[in-house]
């Protein structure tokens, strides 16, 4: 760890009144390196009082140059999951755990990199606050990343998926699988099986919502 990060560590964060003010804080962040390399801090995005909130993993290149979340191949999965599950993605907050696009060059590619823990919490203040404004009955954590910001610990996805956990603020918490994870399988069968695992994880949150509010679309 070097010596900016621990330098870092000190620095208070305002609480902001919005979630305007809460994009205009990310895009300043730098309380990790991640902020160096990335395009833009990719703030979350969707009604500011929604019932559902979704959270991923971290930008990838094309939300890294758009500026939105799940834009990219895995938003495409994401987008069809969601509306095979009923749920209205324009109803729901879709952000991600960590704000900045973590990546390697490889030629004149940018492959993606997974977040280690230390950028993970150090990020954690800005999903919190989205969260506070927020304030979802709903989340749905989407992979390992997303689930370890939220709980606060490595979980392990298969022993918890599609499985309601109330948090400490009564909060209903599902984990389930990243999108990106269902374009890596090759196999066609294999791969529409766990698409349907995915939809069904998604039909579990929406049944699990504490207080019966996340608006789904009509079937």
């Amino acid at each position: 760890m070097d010596a900016e990060p621990e330098k870092a560590a000190d620095e208070a964060v305002t609480e902001p009144k919005s979630l305007r003010h809460l994009a205009q804080a990310e895009e300043g962040c730098t309380r990790c390196p991640l902020y160096r390399d990335a395009t833009q801090a990719v703030p979350g995005e969707g009604p500011s009082h929604a019932a559902f909130m979704l959270v991923g993993e971290q930008p990838g290149d094309k939300e890294d140059i758009a500026g939105k979340p799940f834009v990219g191949p895995a938003g495409r999965v994401l987008d069809q999951a969601l509306h095979d599950a009923g749920i209205a993605r324009e109803e729901t907050f879709v952000t991600n755990a960590v704000k900045h696009f973590k990546h390697e060059m490889r030629g004149k590619r940018r492959l993606h990199k997974r977040p280690n823990n230390y950028e993970i919490e150090r990020c954690k203040v800005w999903l919190d606050f989205e969260r506070s404004l927020v304030k979802p009955s709903t989340i749905v954590a989407l992979g390992v990343t997303a689930a370890r910001s939220l709980t606060g610990r490595t979980v392990t996805i298969g022993k918890v998926r599609g499985k309601p956990i109330d948090m400490a603020d009564g909060t209903r918490l599902v984990i389930t699988v990243h999108p990106s994870a269902l374009l890596r399988i090759e196999d066609e069968d294999e791969r529409r099986a766990a698409y349907r695992s995915f939809v069904a994880d998604l039909k579990a949150a929406v049944a699990a919502s504490s207080h019966g509010t996340a608006r789904i679309k009509a079937s």
